[in-house]
């Protein structure tokens, strides 16, 4: 997981993710994306980790990583996570004009009208 993913992450689980549980027993991490515990530590949950039946993707201790289901009990029903799209977002916003470099146009020759002196 690179810094910006851990950012964010950290960020969603300061708002409190999508739950919260508490560890039932403590849970040693086995690779370096595990979650690791201790019992009655409280995680907050971040996702369900597609494609894995009963894994999550939890924060505790200023850690994110995975972690199995069947180590915690959840503190109620879990919400579905929202997903939207940032790039959405920032490509409808309006820019600032005074971020906008600024062009001046050379004067087109032919298309002002001249001006004759008359003699």
């Amino acid at each position: 997981m690179d810094a910006a993913q851990l950012s964010r992450w950290t960020r969603f689980a300061s708002k409190g993710g999508i739950g919260k549980c508490i560890a039932l027993q403590d849970c040693v991490a086995r690779e370096p994306d595990d979650l690791m515990f201790l019992k009655d530590d409280e995680i907050t949950v971040l996702m369900q980790l597609p494609d894995e039946d009963g894994i999550y993707l939890g924060y505790c201790e200023g850690v994110v990583g995975r972690f199995a289901a069947a180590y915690v009990q959840f503190n109620g029903k879990l919400k579905t996570p929202v997903i939207t799209k940032r790039s959405s977002f920032l490509s409808k916003s309006p820019r600032p004009r005074s971020l906008t470099p600024s062009r001046k146009r050379p004067p087109s020759q032919g298309s002002a009208p001249s001006i004759s002196r008359a003699p």
